[in-house]
């Protein structure tokens, strides 16, 4: 599968659209009781995770419709990123995790009706601002800029983490889609950075990765002669890549040893190395 580009913008849209209207009806209907639940983000409860969203996307609003204003606000270092948090791979990351964590924690002390129009408010905003931008326009972001789509890309795929994490927390399972191939092409482009931000030197060769969707669809990353080779479900490899299961809880495999140790490393999002989910039974 090819990275998305401009002209793909318009298609994120309505995946990050849908995504994040699924992840709406899961907590729209939460009384006070289920917002305060905990998730499996230490000291996060189901309203840490939509105010994190919530600010999340202001902060992407904010660098689309004024790159000065969003240059003024990340300089304080408030960023959205690390193992909670996910942005463009590679990008570094700018601020410590305890203003993400004091800016969760703010978006959670609203009342809940509140905190869920601010998310749709800023949700919504940042779609009409993605849609009418310039086709090749890149914006700032806590990292290197980042054109329309792998914005979008990124915003779907935190959504989708975060919205694991909400669903954990309440004991939902939810269904699978095709906008796993996102979270999916997010996760292998980041397959560098996972080694950098840990000090390592990325291997000189490209890796093989091979998935099954959860239609039985067959997603496919990198050269077909590749020696290092990934392969197992979609939902599985997007679990492993944001750190939302242990790699000992789901059905990824590798042939080769680089590729075996990127598996116990990988992350789909920018910032430290996060501390990932300890296996079932632990």
């Amino acid at each position: 599968m090819s990275a998305p580009g401009s002209a793909a913008v318009v298609e994120l849209l309505d995946d990050l659209r849908d995504e994040s209207e699924e992840l709406d009806r899961l907590v729209a209907r939460l009384g006070p009781e289920g917002w305060q639940l905990a998730t499996p983000s230490p000291g996060w409860s189901v309203a840490h995770q939509i105010a994190h969203l919530a600010w999340t996307d202001r902060a992407a609003l904010l660098a689309v419709t004024d790159p000065e204003a969003f240059a003024g606000e990340s300089g304080k270092g408030q960023s959205g990123a690390g193992e909670r948090g996910a942005g463009e791979p590679g990008a570094a990351r700018a601020g410590s995790g305890s203003a993400v964590d004091e800016a969760a924690a703010a978006g959670a002390a609203l009342p809940s009706a509140e905190l869920l129009y601010r998310w749709r408010d800023g949700r919504a905003r940042l779609r009409d601002a993605l849609s009418g931008a310039a086709p090749g326009a890149r914006f700032p972001w806590f990292g290197p800029p980042m054109s329309g789509a792998s914005m979008v890309t990124a915003r779907l795929m935190e959504t989708w983490a975060h919205g694991q994490d909400i669903a954990d927390a309440l004991g939902v399972r939810r269904e699978p889609t095709a906008r796993l191939r996102h979270v999916a092409w997010i996760g292998v482009r980041a397959r560098d950075y996972a080694y950098l931000v840990r000090g390592e030197q990325p291997p000189a060769d490209p890796f093989r990765v091979e998935l099954t969707g959860p239609g039985g669809e067959f997603w496919a990353y990198g050269p077909e002669g590749a020696a290092q080779r990934v392969t197992g479900p979609a939902l599985d490899f997007c679990l492993l890549v944001t750190q939302r299961a242990h790699r000992a809880d789901v059905s990824v495999r590798a042939e080769g040893q680089d590729a075996d140790h990127w598996l116990d490393i990988a992350q789909a999002f920018a910032g430290p190395a996060g501390e990932g989910r300890e296996p079932k039974g632990a």
